[in-house]
């Protein structure tokens, strides 16, 4: 396909993800004091034709952490159609918020589109520790507060979910059990998680800073070129394998944004250290029709937590 008709089709697809209104959820509760330390929960609302629960059963659990380059621009809204989505197929939904990078309303640096001439801003990615402070956290609460907010769910059948830069922190927070020592989020156990489904994630920081992914995104989120080598054995999941968690990345062959590549290497990354994880690589998708309810890709995505999560 030429770069022209790539790059229409890849904007065809970013407009139909975002073109859904947003999705009230049923409760929010907090898991901190900052505004952006909150979770949204959708109860399971479930299609017979599309969902195998019973309607006297328990509802498994999954856990969403959104995408958006680690920056503040995308917050937790933009996949609430998905949220949704999801909870039609009879899941309970917990959209995590974290925080992320500068501010939406006062971009800190501009950078240029490939191709364009014109200068588009975007805010610094993520915060450290804080965005990895408030995963860890969020997690760590996600059993009491869906007990209380959603009794209809089952949080001992719980599988994570993640997308782009959200993808990134679905599979680093499986591996908080193999973090090194001195990790301020490190675990002893592993995480009572069914699975990880990872969609187009930032799954191997060193090959999305060689790529300049997301404008230099992974390098921002752990503070520079300084800190980048210093900070990636605690926040890179390509370094934190084996897992023995149960992990699928699903991933467009057609993405613009975030490389096949990247999805690749730490897969194979994983093989080298021992485990399997599955690599479903969808023909003719890009980046966004994993999270858009419009797209065929969407119901895969669907269809690989119930495999986790049934």
């Amino acid at each position: 396909m030429p770069d022209d008709a790539a790059a229409a089709r890849a904007a065809a697809e970013e407009e139909s993800a975002f073109s859904h209104p947003p999705v009230d959820p049923d409760v929010t509760a907090a898991y901190g004091d900052h505004p952006d330390q909150v979770i949204d929960f959708y109860a399971p609302r479930p299609d017979p034709e599309c969902s195998p629960l019973a309607p006297t059963s328990l509802a498994p659990l999954v856990a969403v952490l959104h995408g958006g380059a680690w920056r503040a621009h995308h917050d937790r809204r933009h996949v609430t159609p998905f949220a949704d989505y999801l909870a039609r197929r009879g899941f309970a939904v917990a959209n995590i918020e974290y925080r992320r990078g500068g501010d939406p309303l006062i971009p800190e640096q501009g950078r240029a589109e490939a191709g364009g001439g014109e200068a588009v801003a975007v805010s610094p990615a993520g915060r450290w520790p804080d965005t990895f402070d408030d995963v860890a956290t969020a997690l760590d609460a996600l059993p009491g507060l869906v007990r209380e907010a959603l009794p209809q769910a089952d949080p001992r059948r719980t599988v994570l979910t993640g997308h782009s830069a959200g993808g990134h922190l679905a599979l680093w927070a499986a591996a908080r059990h193999v973090l090194p020592p001195d990790a301020r989020w490190r675990t002893e156990r592993p995480a009572p998680l069914r699975g990880v489904v990872a969609l187009a994630p930032i799954a191997d920081l060193a090959v999305a800073e060689k790529l300049n992914v997301c404008g230099n995104a992974a390098l921002q989120l752990l503070g520079g070129e300084e800190q980048f080598t210093e900070r990636q054995p605690y926040a890179d999941p390509a370094l934190l394998l084996p897992t023995g968690i149960a992990t699928t990345l699903v991933q467009g062959r057609t993405d613009q944004v975030v490389p096949q590549v990247v999805a690749e290497t730490y897969a194979e990354a994983a093989a080298k250290a021992g485990e399997v994880v599955g690599l479903t690589l969808l023909e003719d998708v890009g980046h966004f029709p994993l999270i858009d309810p419009a797209a065929d890709a969407c119901a895969v995505v669907a269809e690989e937590i119930a495999q986790l999560a049934w």
